[in-house]
């Protein structure tokens, strides 16, 4: 798999409160922006595979829908984790 259990380690304790903060939007947010941009490049390599097309269309939904969250919870969070990891909007 593209996505050992180290290396999602990583990204939760750098985005998350620890390694095992699997919970945390941050952290989820994190997740889903590696697992978007590994699928972005798999896609231009093989722009025909419709099916990793429409599971990168709704992973961009599900992190909009966090993003969506965490600004309505708590803004100074949000904006974190947008500037932190170079997101628009």
């Amino acid at each position: 798999m593209y996505l050992s259990q180290e290396e999602k380690e990583k990204i939760f304790a750098k985005h998350g409160k620890s390694k095992t903060d699997t919970g945390s939007a941050e952290g989820q947010i994190a997740l889903f922006t590696y697992r978007i941009e590994h699928l972005t490049k798999h896609l231009k390599a093989n722009h025909k595979d419709y099916n990793t097309e429409r599971s990168l269309v709704m992973l961009v939904g599900k992190r909009r829908a966090l993003l969506d969250y965490l600004m309505k919870k708590d803004i100074l969070r949000y904006r974190a984790i947008v500037k932190e990891l170079g997101l628009r909007k």
